[in-house]
């Protein structure tokens, strides 16, 4: 490598079609879903479907953002963002994730106060309008399955459509038991068992969602495993200010510096040395999908901190 820096970029990253498609026609089908449940919660004077109601309505807008933020990753860099705006992926992973986890708050606060004081449900009618519901939120939760392990913000929708789906089958299983039973509480008792599963479920999302907001490594790469790749690389002494980030939720970057023996190039024949950067890049991305890395070269004639000894 005769630069002492090299920067490579591959722009392969960007969401399938299909997914941006997912997002609006599950904005759509959320939004007349949210509208009916909250006219037929109006006229039944059913509290818990004008709650259901707000949280769907709390869906409709996250997938707004994961949306919003998708378009906006695909805006070129400029002065004042050097990565574009890329980052924002990241950033609505973290909110979606805060506004599951917020409805699902405010799905057990109200089963919590409900347990109490229960109150009279048309049971038949919730049924309904809760099958309804399964219907759409399972629909739209297949349109991301596929997608949903690339992305992040993907796969926060998957599991906020997931939720719901879940919590609407509760509520029928519970509507159809109040029929025959008038067991009002039994609906706050079925919510609440499926906010701890869905809780349970979603756990590593927010924790994942947390960690690349705050520039972690991303979960899926061993950073020490990184750093014995370029520790067995022909040459290199030293590796140091190794690091690794999410700059999207599809796409990792990495920097590093390398030392070698200052006459490394004089004694190793060109065929015998795999320390040229297009094969380090190549090797970076097929392995550990690291798709924008910059490495700097140094000749070890100086003392300096090392994080590892080669």
């Amino acid at each position: 490598m005769e630069n002492n820096n090299d920067h490579h970029h591959r722009h392969s990253h960007s969401l399938p079609s299909t997914v941006t498609k997912a997002f609006v026609v599950g904005i759509i089908l959320n939004s007349v879903f949210v509208i009916t449940e909250a006219t037929a919660g109006f006229f039944t004077h059913s509290l818990s479907l004008l709650a259901d109601a707000g949280h769907n309505l709390s869906d409709v807008a996250s997938l707004a953002l994961a949306l919003f933020a998708n378009k906006l990753a695909l805006k070129k860099a400029n002065e004042k963002y050097s990565f574009g705006y890329r980052q924002s992926t990241v950033l609505v992973a973290l909110v979606n994730a805060g506004i599951l986890f917020f409805s699902l708050g405010a799905v057990a606060y109200e089963a919590i106060i409900r347990i109490s004081q229960p109150h009279p449900i048309e049971g038949g009618i919730v049924a309904i309008i809760a099958g309804i519901g399964i219907i759409i939120n399972s629909s739209t939760a297949m349109l991301f399955f596929k997608n949903k392990e690339k992305d992040l913000n993907v796969k926060s929708a998957y599991w906020h459509m997931t939720s719901d789906a879940l919590i609407s089958l509760g509520v029928v299983l519970s509507g159809i038991v109040i029929i025959y039973t008038k067991w009002f509480w039994l609906d706050s008792v079925v919510s609440l068992l499926l906010v701890a599963v869905i809780i349970i479920g979603t756990w590593g999302l927010l924790k994942e969602s947390l960690r690349l907001t705050l520039n972690g490594v991303p979960k899926e790469i061993d950073i020490n495993e990184v750093r014995k790749y370029f520790c067995n690389l022909n040459g290199v002494t030293d590796v140091h200010d190794l690091h690794i980030w999410a700059i999207s939720t599809t796409e990792i970057a990495l920097t590093v510096h390398l030392v070698i023996p200052t006459n490394f190039s004089e004694e190793v024949p060109s065929e015998q040395n795999d320390l040229t950067y297009e094969n380090i890049k190549e090797e970076l991305f097929h392995k550990y999908n690291i798709a924008h890395s910059t490495i700097q070269i140094e000749k070890n004639s100086g003392e300096f901190h090392c994080e590892q000894k080669c």
